[in-house]
This record gives C-alpha cells, structure tokens and sequence, in this order.
C-alpha cells in the first residue's frame, strides 16, 4: 500500500525496481491516474493492462512478450516476431518502357 500522495513515486518504484519488463496491470478508475502510470510505465510491460487481470494473452490476437531483459519485445503470433527474421525490399516494375528520361509533366523551358 501506498498513500495517495506517494502514487507518482510508487510508479517510480515499479518502473525502476526490476530489470525485467514482462507483464504489469494498472487498477483504477481515476483516468489522470491511469494517464499518469501510462506515461510512467511506458517501457515497464511488453504486455500492458488496464483493469484486467494480467493472464492468459490470446496468441494471435493480445500476443506475448516482453521488453528489457525479458526479451526482444517480439511477440509470438505477430507481425512483429515476422519483421525479426525478414529483410523487406520494395521493387517497383514498368510494363511499358520509357522512350524518354524526362518526366513530361515537367514541360519544356
């Protein structure tokens, strides 16, 4: 327990404490309370919940992981854990050769 006055170092607290950052939950129904631990404990859970319990993550759909030392904040059944092992590439191809290296919508001079 804290008392009220002490809610803003209490967050301080539990984003410092642990070098692991897997799940946390935040309870309240003060939303400048709520606000405040969003911003203080942005970096605190790879899984972040606002009144719900803190279990049970549907895969796919509220995915696991972590941050800091809880891992790479990747997160199984996400595109996320995909961008991981992948090197994008964009590739444009043009049907119709150009005739010219100017752009005609540029005009003469």
């Amino acid at each position: 327990m804290y008392a009220d006055q002490d809610y803003e170092k209490a967050l301080d607290l539990v984003n410092s404490t642990s070098p692991y950052a897997l799940t946390g939950a935040i309870f309240s129904r003060d939303r400048a309370a709520i606000e405040l631990a969003n911003a203080k404990l942005r970096h605190a859970a790879g899984n972040y919940y606002i009144n719900d319990k803190p279990t049970g993550a549907v895969v796919g759909q509220q995915p696991f992981g972590g941050g800091r030392a809880s891992g790479t904040n990747d997160k199984a059944g996400s595109i996320l854990n995909m961008f991981r092992w992948i090197s994008p590439r964009t590739m444009k191809e043009t049907m119709v050769s150009p005739t010219d290296y100017r752009y005609p919508f540029l005009g003469e001079e």
